[in-house]
């Protein structure tokens, strides 16, 4: 990536601007056209939003990114869309318990509208804030419980089973690095007074439970160029899989996999821009509490002190080295491969000069761009604390990304496709990114994550240059 192309605040605020603007009317064109009992819009196809049955988690994107157009303009038709839909749609997300879903679905929608009413951004009653933080209780405790345990330290305890993850919607087996981005649903639950009872009225942790997840994830679905694989060298340091598998009757690791990348060994580049986002947003959230809220500095699961300083070190070092891996694998405008294994790539790849998404090798993926762009911001935020320096590295990555999304020829700006975002790729490996004639790989479409993270990233970053109170899922009190 080009750092020194990062744009000016000045030129950045207006491509906000339009990008807000198209993301209204493109809001408004869906929710009008879109009939619910067709199930959820997933991604386009020739430029109409169309879904796709796999497992029900972009619901919340739908209606949050109403809510995210409301915080950015102040259109009450937008606010009140995002409420009815909330109230009306999103119950049964709250009680799913067959996915690892709840932080997007739940916490882009009730979590989004608390944060507003917080702020004082709308008038409400007390029941409708009630309602919103209860629905976030529950989904914080529901997504606690798909939960995996498995020895901190399988050689010297094996029967001790002290940590452990969040399952995806595989199974017992399998740890996406998608949910380290979701596990805020439990951290906000935790902020709102609430636990997880199991059998005897035993009370789990919430806060505790995710901060094991986020260990987990950190050891296994990050790599730092230690030789774990013949794959896992210093030039590949950051490398991130996709889902880790592990042995659900002791508990061990078994072996990296992938779903929705090419192979276990290449980094499936959304999954990577998940752990950038994920942890550098948990980081934020880590750094604001005492050290008695932690597990504690005694204890210990891979290899990992559950200390304030030990977490925030591991979550650090997962971020960062996923993040420096974006930097060497992208093009000049921080755009990169959906896969950066994939067949079509060449072993020594030239990076240099802007992506092409018409490309006829092999798809970029602009969805995970949108992801790694707002983790690229709150990490080098964070980090600034401490060294201005490397902070101020990685807020203008976040600007090159998002310079390069707001603009040709990735912002959709034809009323005619219902997309914000193009050239987004949902699951290559199934051929279900829709390929347009004349072409041979999928390019021009939109996905309701890749538009939600565009919107949300624009929000944040127009936030920052308003002067406007900094976007979280948590309070900042």
């Amino acid at each position: 990536m080009k750092l020194s192309a990062a744009p000016t605040d000045g030129a950045l605020r207006k491509r906000i601007s339009r990008v807000v603007e198209l993301a209204t009317s493109k809001i408004i064109d869906l929710d009008r056209t879109w009939d619910p009992k067709r199930g959820t819009p997933v991604f386009t196809v020739r430029g109409r939003y169309a879904t796709r049955g796999w497992t029900e988690w972009t619901q919340g994107f739908q209606y949050g990114m109403a809510v995210l157009a409301f915080d950015a303009t102040d259109d009450k038709a937008l606010l009140d869309l995002a409420r009815r839909h909330t109230v009306q749609r999103m119950a049964p997300h709250v009680s799913h318990i067959g996915v690892h879903d709840h932080g997007f679905n739940n916490v882009s929608t009730y979590g989004n509208l608390r944060r507003l009413m917080l702020e004082g951004r709308f008038a409400h009653s007390p029941t409708e804030l009630d309602f919103y933080e209860l629905a976030l209780k529950v989904s914080g405790a529901v997504q606690a419980a798909r939960w995996t345990a498995i020895p901190g330290d399988p050689i010297a305890s094996p029967d001790r089973f002290d940590s452990g993850f969040i399952h995806s919607f595989n199974g017992r087996h399998s740890l996406f690095s998608d949910t380290i981005r979701s596990v805020r649903s439990l951290m906000l639950a935790w902020r709102l007074g609430h636990v997880l009872q199991a059998e005897n009225d035993r009370v789990i942790d919430l806060l505790h439970r995710g901060i094991l997840h986020g260990v987990t994830t950190a050891r296994f679905n990050v790599y730092y160029g230690e030789g774990r694989d013949a794959y896992d060298t210093p030039a590949e340091a950051g490398r991130v899989v996709h889902e880790s598998i592990f042995n659900i009757t002791d508990g061990r690791y078994r072996c990296p996999s992938t779903q929705q990348g090419y192979s276990p060994f290449s980094t499936w580049t959304r999954g990577l821009a998940w752990i950038v986002c994920g942890f550098a947003e948990e980081l934020e959230w880590l750094s604001t509490l005492p050290e008695e809220a932690f597990p504690g500095a005694a204890t210990a699961v891979h290899g990992v002190r559950l200390g304030k300083a030990g977490v925030l070190a591991c979550f650090q070092r997962a971020a960062t080295a996923s993040a420096e891996w974006w930097l060497r694998h992208s093009f000049d405008d921080g755009m990169v491969y959906w896969d950066a294994g994939a067949p079509g790539i060449a072993s020594d790849e030239d990076y240099s000069g802007p992506s092409d998404p018409h490309n006829d090798r092999e798809p970029i993926d602009s969805s995970a761009a949108a992801i790694a762009a707002q983790g690229f911001w709150r990490l080098g935020r964070f980090l600034s604390k401490t060294d201005a320096k490397v902070g101020a590295r990685y807020m203008a990555a976040a600007k090159v990304i998002a310079a390069t999304l707001y603009d040709e020829p990735y912002l959709s700006t034809s009323p005619k496709h219902q997309g914000l975002i193009l050239h987004s790729i949902y699951h290559r490996p199934n051929n279900w990114d829709h390929i347009p004639k004349g072409r041979k790989i999928p390019c021009g479409e939109s996905s309701m994550w890749g538009d939600y993270h565009a919107l949300e990233l624009a929000v944040l970053l127009g936030r920052e240059l308003d002067g406007k109170p900094y976007l979280t899922f948590f309070d900042r009190k």
